[in-house]
């Protein structure tokens, strides 16, 4: 079993974290009651983590295999849109503005508005087998993937689209350059959450250096030196705000990865 040792502060995309010992996986024997990570790009590590994984380069590949497209759980999002930039494959730009690898998008069903992974997904790889894609349960930023998958198996469409590129990083011109996990709640039905913080006045809402973004509310951005424990009082009042505000319980996106809130 192999260790790696990793230094959260400089690997997840918020810098916020400890060196910690983390089980590279290297095929379907991986310890029981491991947390598993992907790239980090929308978790908060904090001061007192469960055992931790992540998938090894070994599942970092993409390819065309029986007309369908193949693509390993440890791929980055840059190489898979690059793969299918070269080859003329449609219905993957919005990855292009989604950072992290293809295991995380999957878990979380990550997209752009209707633009979803799971919209060509044909089904995946875990330790139990082939899983068709009708079998899990999935929706908005959201399924039932319990086991780590390893793989999986998308409908191959020709006819990539730069325009949608174009389209992509237009919709996230207004994301601050800051250090974050992305989005920090999920938009409630028919409203947007960075609309909720703002409207109960913590829109630039700062403890110590983590902050609210002025730029867009929604992202819980990193000055520099943010802590782990003023991020998470940051959270806890917008939740706390929002819900006696609008009677409306916003459901976090950002994954707090501590043995006391998982």
């Amino acid at each position: 079993m192999m260790i790696k040792k990793i230094n959260f502060k400089q690997f997840s995309s918020i810098k916020i974290g400890q060196e910690l010992d983390v089980v590279m996986i290297e095929d379907f024997n991986y310890p029981q009651g491991h947390y598993l990570l992907g790239a980090s790009n929308n978790v908060l590590i904090g001061t007192n983590p469960p055992p931790l994984m992540m998938l090894s380069k070994k599942y970092d590949y993409i390819k065309i295999e029986n007309g369908s497209l193949v693509i390993g759980a440890a791929t980055p999002s840059g190489k898979i849109v690059s793969f299918c930039k070269k080859h003329n494959i449609a219905d993957f730009e919005f990855v292009s503005r989604l950072p992290g690898t293809l295991g995380g998008m999957l878990k979380m069903n990550a997209g752009l508005k209707e633009f979803e992974i799971f919209n060509n997904l044909d089904s995946i790889i875990t330790k139990e087998g082939e899983i068709k894609k009708s079998e899990i349960d999935h929706g908005y930023r959201y399924t039932d993937i319990k086991d780590v998958v390893f793989e999986a198996k998308f409908q191959l469409n020709k006819g990539f689209d730069e325009e949608k590129i174009k389209l992509f990083t237009d919709m996230r011109s207004n994301q601050p350059k800051e250090s974050s996990a992305g989005s920090c709640f999920k938009n409630p039905k028919g409203d947007y959450a960075g609309r909720l913080i703002e409207a109960v006045g913590l829109k630039g809402k700062r403890f110590g250096d983590m902050e609210f973004s002025s730029v867009h509310a929604n992202f819980l951005v990193n000055h520099g030196e943010g802590r782990f424990e003023d991020a998470i009082e940051l959270i806890r009042l917008v939740e706390e705000k929002v819900k006696d505000t609008f009677s409306i319980e916003l459901q976090r996106e950002i994954i707090i990865v501590d043995k006391n809130y998982l």
